[in-house]
Protein backbone atom coordinates (compact mmCIF):
# COMPACT_ATOMS: atom_id res chain seq x y z
CA UNK A 1 0.00 0.00 0.00
CA UNK A 2 1.43 3.39 -0.99
CA UNK A 3 2.40 5.95 1.61
CA UNK A 4 3.01 9.53 0.47
CA UNK A 5 5.43 11.93 2.13
CA UNK A 6 5.17 15.66 1.37
CA UNK A 7 7.83 18.11 2.50
CA UNK A 8 5.57 21.02 3.34
CA UNK A 9 8.63 22.74 4.78
CA UNK A 10 12.25 21.58 4.45
CA UNK A 11 14.13 24.60 5.79
CA UNK A 12 16.16 25.48 8.85
CA UNK A 13 15.07 27.73 11.71
CA UNK A 14 15.94 30.95 9.89
CA UNK A 15 14.38 30.46 6.47
CA UNK A 16 17.68 29.98 4.65
CA UNK A 17 17.16 29.92 0.90
CA UNK A 18 13.59 31.16 1.36
CA UNK A 19 12.49 27.79 2.73
CA UNK A 20 9.72 27.10 5.21
CA UNK A 21 10.32 25.58 8.65
CA UNK A 22 10.11 21.83 9.18
CA UNK A 23 6.76 20.23 8.41
CA UNK A 24 6.68 16.73 6.93
CA UNK A 25 3.21 15.47 5.98
CA UNK A 26 2.56 11.75 5.64
CA UNK A 27 -0.55 10.21 4.06
CA UNK A 28 -1.39 6.62 4.86
CA UNK A 29 -4.48 4.63 3.90
CA UNK A 30 -6.63 6.08 6.66
CA UNK A 31 -4.61 8.79 8.38
CA UNK A 32 -2.87 12.06 7.52
CA UNK A 33 -0.28 13.34 9.96
CA UNK A 34 2.65 15.68 10.09
CA UNK A 35 6.00 15.24 11.74
CA UNK A 36 6.66 18.66 13.28
CA UNK A 37 4.81 21.87 12.53
CA UNK A 38 7.24 24.78 12.46
CA UNK A 39 6.33 28.44 12.75
CA UNK A 40 5.75 28.93 9.01
CA UNK A 41 3.80 25.71 8.45
CA UNK A 42 0.34 27.24 8.11
CA UNK A 43 1.60 29.53 5.35
CA UNK A 44 3.38 26.61 3.67
CA UNK A 45 0.24 24.46 3.73
CA UNK A 46 -1.80 27.30 2.25
CA UNK A 47 0.76 27.73 -0.54
CA UNK A 48 0.34 24.04 -1.41
CA UNK A 49 -3.46 24.26 -1.21
CA UNK A 50 -3.65 21.80 1.69
CA UNK A 51 -6.34 22.40 4.31
CA UNK A 52 -4.95 22.03 7.81
CA UNK A 53 -8.34 20.69 8.89
CA UNK A 54 -7.48 17.56 6.89
CA UNK A 55 -4.63 16.69 9.29
CA UNK A 56 -5.50 14.04 11.87
CA UNK A 57 -2.37 14.25 14.01
CA UNK A 58 0.81 16.24 14.57
CA UNK A 59 3.84 14.37 15.92
CA UNK A 60 6.55 16.57 17.44
CA UNK A 61 10.25 15.74 17.69
CA UNK A 62 11.09 18.55 20.14
CA UNK A 63 9.96 21.90 21.43
CA UNK A 64 11.83 24.47 19.33
CA UNK A 65 9.77 27.07 17.48
CA UNK A 66 10.86 25.97 14.02
CA UNK A 67 9.45 22.53 14.83
CA UNK A 68 6.25 23.31 16.76
CA UNK A 69 5.72 27.08 16.56
CA UNK A 70 3.04 26.90 13.87
CA UNK A 71 0.62 25.06 16.13
CA UNK A 72 -0.76 28.18 17.89
CA UNK A 73 -1.66 29.65 14.49
CA UNK A 74 -3.19 26.38 13.30
CA UNK A 75 -5.22 25.91 16.49
CA UNK A 76 -6.51 29.46 16.53
CA UNK A 77 -7.55 29.32 12.88
CA UNK A 78 -9.15 25.92 13.48
CA UNK A 79 -11.26 27.53 16.21
CA UNK A 80 -12.10 30.84 14.53
CA UNK A 81 -11.68 30.67 10.76
CA UNK A 82 -11.50 27.13 9.45
CA UNK A 83 -14.19 25.95 11.91
CA UNK A 84 -12.68 22.53 12.50
CA UNK A 85 -15.26 19.99 13.66
CA UNK A 86 -13.17 16.80 13.87
CA UNK A 87 -10.67 15.59 16.47
CA UNK A 88 -7.01 16.57 16.38
CA UNK A 89 -4.25 14.59 18.09
CA UNK A 90 -0.99 16.28 19.07
CA UNK A 91 1.76 13.95 20.28
CA UNK A 92 5.20 14.89 21.55
CA UNK A 93 7.42 15.48 24.58
CA UNK A 94 6.42 15.76 28.23
CA UNK A 95 4.26 18.65 29.48
CA UNK A 96 3.03 19.01 25.91
CA UNK A 97 -0.36 20.59 26.56
CA UNK A 98 1.05 23.17 28.98
CA UNK A 99 3.86 24.12 26.62
CA UNK A 100 1.55 24.60 23.66
CA UNK A 101 -0.84 26.56 25.87
CA UNK A 102 2.04 28.83 26.93
CA UNK A 103 2.97 29.38 23.29
CA UNK A 104 -0.64 30.26 22.48
CA UNK A 105 -0.74 32.83 25.27
CA UNK A 106 2.64 34.28 24.32
CA UNK A 107 1.56 34.86 20.72
CA UNK A 108 -2.15 35.52 21.27
CA UNK A 109 -2.71 36.48 24.94
CA UNK A 110 -5.82 34.90 26.37
CA UNK A 111 -6.12 32.29 23.65
CA UNK A 112 -5.40 29.29 25.86
CA UNK A 113 -8.62 29.99 27.73
CA UNK A 114 -10.67 29.70 24.54
CA UNK A 115 -12.52 26.39 24.42
CA UNK A 116 -12.17 24.55 21.13
CA UNK A 117 -15.34 23.16 19.61
CA UNK A 118 -13.47 20.08 18.48
CA UNK A 119 -11.64 17.49 20.61
CA UNK A 120 -7.89 18.01 21.04
CA UNK A 121 -6.09 14.93 22.30
CA UNK A 122 -2.60 15.53 23.72
CA UNK A 123 -0.36 12.45 23.88
CA UNK A 124 2.97 12.53 25.71
CA UNK A 125 5.20 10.07 23.91
CA UNK A 126 7.24 7.65 26.00
CA UNK A 127 10.85 7.75 24.78
CA UNK A 128 12.33 4.39 23.80
CA UNK A 129 8.92 2.75 23.63
CA UNK A 130 6.37 2.05 20.92
CA UNK A 131 3.40 4.42 21.30
CA UNK A 132 0.05 3.93 19.58
CA UNK A 133 -1.21 7.17 18.03
CA UNK A 134 -4.33 6.74 15.88
CA UNK A 135 -3.11 3.30 14.82
CA UNK A 136 0.39 4.56 14.03
CA UNK A 137 3.29 3.01 15.93
CA UNK A 138 5.43 5.95 17.01
CA UNK A 139 8.79 5.23 18.64
CA UNK A 140 10.81 8.22 19.87
CA UNK A 141 14.58 7.81 20.29
CA UNK A 142 16.51 10.24 22.47
CA UNK A 143 18.52 12.81 20.49
CA UNK A 144 21.45 15.06 21.43
CA UNK A 145 20.16 18.59 21.02
CA UNK A 146 19.12 21.41 23.39
CA UNK A 147 18.08 19.44 26.51
CA UNK A 148 15.27 21.82 27.48
CA UNK A 149 13.43 20.88 24.27
CA UNK A 150 13.29 17.15 25.14
CA UNK A 151 14.72 16.24 21.72
CA UNK A 152 13.97 12.98 19.95
CA UNK A 153 14.20 11.25 16.62
CA UNK A 154 10.93 9.63 15.55
CA UNK A 155 10.33 6.27 13.90
CA UNK A 156 6.77 5.92 12.63
CA UNK A 157 5.15 2.75 11.30
CA UNK A 158 2.31 3.70 8.97
CA UNK A 159 0.52 0.92 7.10
CA UNK A 160 3.35 -1.36 5.93
CA UNK A 161 5.99 1.39 5.72
CA UNK A 162 8.47 2.95 8.14
CA UNK A 163 9.12 6.69 7.98
CA UNK A 164 11.77 8.01 10.33
CA UNK A 165 13.14 11.46 11.01
CA UNK A 166 16.25 12.37 12.96
CA UNK A 167 14.79 15.60 14.33
CA UNK A 168 17.52 18.04 15.32
CA UNK A 169 20.59 16.58 16.97
CA UNK A 170 24.20 15.55 16.73
CA UNK A 171 25.21 12.15 15.43
CA UNK A 172 24.81 9.45 18.08
CA UNK A 173 24.73 5.65 17.64
CA UNK A 174 21.13 5.72 18.92
CA UNK A 175 20.03 7.30 15.64
CA UNK A 176 20.38 3.92 13.98
CA UNK A 177 17.50 2.68 16.16
CA UNK A 178 15.25 5.11 14.30
CA UNK A 179 16.73 4.70 10.84
CA UNK A 180 17.48 0.98 10.49
CA UNK A 181 15.45 -0.65 7.68
CA UNK A 182 13.23 2.45 7.36
CA UNK A 183 11.61 2.88 3.97
CA UNK A 184 12.54 6.55 4.29
CA UNK A 185 14.99 8.11 6.74
CA UNK A 186 14.90 11.90 6.79
CA UNK A 187 18.16 13.24 8.22
CA UNK A 188 18.82 16.82 9.21
CA UNK A 189 22.10 18.14 7.84
CA UNK A 190 22.73 21.72 8.86
CA UNK A 191 26.35 22.34 7.83
CA UNK A 192 28.44 21.11 4.92
CA UNK A 193 32.00 20.83 6.17
CA UNK A 194 32.20 21.59 9.88
CA UNK A 195 30.79 20.21 13.08
CA UNK A 196 28.24 22.26 14.98
CA UNK A 197 26.86 21.54 18.43
CA UNK A 198 23.37 20.10 18.43
CA UNK A 199 23.16 19.28 14.71
CA UNK A 200 24.52 16.91 12.11
CA UNK A 201 26.79 18.10 9.33
CA UNK A 202 27.58 16.47 6.00
CA UNK A 203 30.71 14.66 7.28
CA UNK A 204 28.42 12.93 9.81
CA UNK A 205 26.17 11.77 6.98
CA UNK A 206 29.10 10.53 4.91
CA UNK A 207 30.70 8.69 7.82
CA UNK A 208 27.51 6.98 8.96
CA UNK A 209 25.54 6.41 5.76
CA UNK A 210 25.94 2.63 6.02
CA UNK A 211 25.15 2.63 9.74
CA UNK A 212 21.81 4.36 9.14
CA UNK A 213 20.87 1.28 7.06
CA UNK A 214 17.71 2.83 5.63
CA UNK A 215 16.25 1.87 2.27
CA UNK A 216 16.24 5.52 1.26
CA UNK A 217 17.65 8.65 2.88
CA UNK A 218 16.97 12.30 2.18
CA UNK A 219 18.62 15.31 3.80
CA UNK A 220 16.68 18.27 5.18
CA UNK A 221 17.07 21.34 7.46
CA UNK A 222 19.90 22.60 5.23
CA UNK A 223 21.64 25.77 6.38
CA UNK A 224 23.28 28.39 4.13
CA UNK A 225 26.55 26.45 4.07
CA UNK A 226 24.84 23.28 2.83
CA UNK A 227 22.76 25.16 0.27
CA UNK A 228 25.88 26.81 -1.13
CA UNK A 229 27.55 23.41 -1.60
CA UNK A 230 24.61 21.41 -2.96
CA UNK A 231 26.56 20.41 -6.08
CA UNK A 232 29.08 18.58 -3.89
CA UNK A 233 26.38 16.58 -2.03
CA UNK A 234 25.72 13.12 -3.44
CA UNK A 235 22.65 12.45 -1.30
CA UNK A 236 19.10 13.51 -2.14
CA UNK A 237 18.06 16.78 -0.49
CA UNK A 238 14.53 17.85 0.32
CA UNK A 239 12.86 20.91 -1.19
CA UNK A 240 9.66 22.62 -0.09
CA UNK A 241 6.79 20.86 -1.86
CA UNK A 242 8.71 17.68 -2.67
CA UNK A 243 6.44 14.61 -2.74
CA UNK A 244 7.80 11.06 -2.31
CA UNK A 245 5.70 7.90 -2.74
CA UNK A 246 6.86 4.84 -0.81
Amino acid sequence: MAVTVTFVGAGDAFGSGGRFNTCIMVDGAGVRFTIDFGATSLTALNKLGIAHNSIDAVLLTHMHGDHFGGLPFMLLDAMLGAKRDRPLTIAGPKNLEARIGAALDALFPGSSARAAKFPINYVELAVGQANDVLGLTVTPVAAKHTPQTDPTALRVAVDDKIVSYSGDGEWTPELTQASRDADLFIAECYFHDRAVKGHMSYPDIQANRAAFAAKRMILTHLGPDMLANREDVEDDCAEDGLVITL
